[in-house]
């Protein structure tokens, strides 16, 4: 899957096209130094999460119907605290770390790699699933990566485009 993000002034933009040639497009507010989906694929591949925010993508479903889908399934929250269905539980572990990873970017990129492990953990207990298996390096290739695409994507004007290639490889994926 190909997906290539546009950066605006105020909001950004995805387009996704598919491996079946299928396209999807959606728009999203800054919210932070990055798009957060961007931080997804660096996440998702750091702990091998397939069936993530992008693998979900990449089977067809529109960015913009996964918060629905997590609801429906069981997604945590004050009204809806229960252990969510099983189809959902990489999309909410992808979703905790990648608030992990952003509080870290924000920060500075400089936590250590037991103490990010431990928010995701209580962030992954939140939402009743399990913190991911952890691949040998896995941490410092995500903060290596998002803060290298953090470095080109403040610096680059309007308009500027990104493309990845989705499952993406990150040095540490065995």
């Amino acid at each position: 899957m190909q997906i290539t993000f546009t950066k605006g002034r105020g909001e950004d933009w995805i387009a996704i096209v598919r491996d079946d040639g299928s396209r999807a497009e959606t728009q999203f507010p800054h919210k932070g130094p990055v798009p957060h989906d961007a931080v997804h694929l660096f996440v998702e591949a750091g702990f091998a999460l397939d069936h993530g925010f992008w693998g979900m993508v990449g089977g067809g479903v529109h960015p913009e119907q996964l918060l629905e889908i997590a609801k429906a399934a069981g997604h945590a929250s004050a009204s809806r605290a229960r252990a969510p269905d099983a189809h959902i539980v990489e999309l909410l572990q992808a979703e905790r770390l990648v608030e992990v990873f952003e509080a870290d970017l924000w920060s500075g990129s400089h936590g250590d790699e037991a103490g990010l492990l431990e928010l995701g953990q209580t962030a992954c207990a939140y939402s009743h699933v399990p913190l991911p298996d952890v691949p040998d390096g896995s941490v410092a290739a995500i903060q290596r990566a998002i803060a290298d695409f953090a470095q080109v994507w403040a610096a680059a004007p309007t308009g500027h485009v990104a493309e990845f290639s989705w499952p993406l490889t990150l040095a540490c994926r065995r």
